[in-house]
């Protein structure tokens, strides 16, 4: 790690500050996105406009014209044909809601970048892999946009796989920020096997997130609402009805959310074992999530998928992701400085 100078160190408090409110930003667009698909009101504005659409329609006519458009798409046509425009409102605003966020995230994280950047307040290789965070939250709202896209012409909802996409970069982004929140100014890594363990703790983590983004997408958790059991089997039958075989993983709603249970099951199995091998707080933090997080997802299951336990599903996910990031950096901080000799 090149030494940091006296402006550098003292700025590292305000640095690891700016980039938690960063990713606390991030997590509430999770949030919001996930309420903006479960109140199917992501098909809602039928345009991409990156800086006039901050402004939502502020007169009746532009409510009008605005509604006009959304009657042109099959949602409309085949599933809310005679809808009001007061109903029409409402998910607007969840829509418009979710893409500003997006907006002032990008806004507080980059004017803040530039400032530390200029003045020299960031350690030298610090800037660059904030910047190439910054980029893909560019591609975001471009990998929205097209998701968006996928449901204005042949379909009544966007594509299953373009939203998991989405869903997971902004795992992989929230996963940059709260890692460089973690690990700015700190000593190189030093990887032995027990942190090797808790880095594909996250990837799996990853892993499921986007597993979540199928079943939602294929709105998978409303079936198949027992447990242990699905149909009356722990593997029923029936999981490849499609061919070829590999398409059921993201197409067939039994063998999507069979698949985001057995990754759950995988995760919970090798977190125990990570916990009783590493014997470290951060460790039985992160067991203790990953069980409420199979609680709360085993809830939800029966529950029938509303909305809200939805939500603190889909949250729980992103928290869960946070332990398994700070597992593996307390994992590092007590780990030996490799030797430079």
């Amino acid at each position: 790690m090149d030494k940091l100078t006296l402006r550098q160190s003292a700025a590292l408090r305000n640095v690891r500050a700016w980039l938690f409110i960063v990713a606390c930003l991030v997590f509430a667009m999770v949030i919001v996105g996930g309420a903006t698909r479960l109140t199917d009101s992501g098909l809602s504005i039928t345009e991409w406009q990156p800086l006039l659409g901050a402004i939502p329609p502020l007169t009746h006519a532009d409510w009008q014209a605005a509604f006009e458009r959304y009657k042109l798409i099959p949602e409309y046509t085949v599933i809310n044909s005679g809808m009001t425009l007061a109903e029409f409102k409402f998910i607007y605003w969840w829509e418009w809601a979710h893409r500003f966020l997006g907006r002032i995230i990008g806004a507080v994280f980059l004017l803040p970048l530039l400032f530390f950047a200029f003045t020299k307040r960031l350690p030298v290789g610090a800037w660059p892999r904030l910047a190439a965070i910054f980029v893909l939250g560019g591609l975001q709202g471009a990998l929205g946009w097209y998701m968006v896209r996928s449901g204005l012409v042949d379909r009544v909802d966007v594509s299953q796989y373009r939203l998991s996409a989405h869903l997971t970069l902004a795992a992989i982004i929230f996963t940059g920020v709260v890692w460089a929140a973690l690990r700015i100014g700190r000593e190189p890594l030093h990887i032995t096997e027990r942190e090797r363990g808790a880095a594909l703790i996250c990837g799996l983590i990853i892993l499921q997130i986007a597993a979540g983004g199928f079943v939602a997408g294929l709105d998978a958790g409303k079936g198949y609402n027992t447990w242990p059991l699905i149909e009356g089997a722990l593997v029923p039958d029936g999981l490849f009805p499609v061919t070829p075989w590999w398409r059921n993983f993201f197409e067939t709603a039994m063998t999507v959310q069979f698949t985001h249970r057995v990754i759950a099951y995988v995760l919970a199995v090798t977190v125990t074992a990570h916990t009783y091998l590493a014997r470290t707080k951060s460790a039985v933090l992160l067991l203790a999530a990953v069980l409420a997080q199979v609680a709360l997802g085993i809830w939800t299951l029966l529950a029938m998928a509303p909305l809200w336990l939805s939500l603190l599903h889909q949250g729980g996910a992103f928290l869960l992701l946070a332990a398994a990031l700070w597992n593996l950096h307390k994992l590092l901080s007590r780990s030996p400085a490799p030797d430079r000799r």
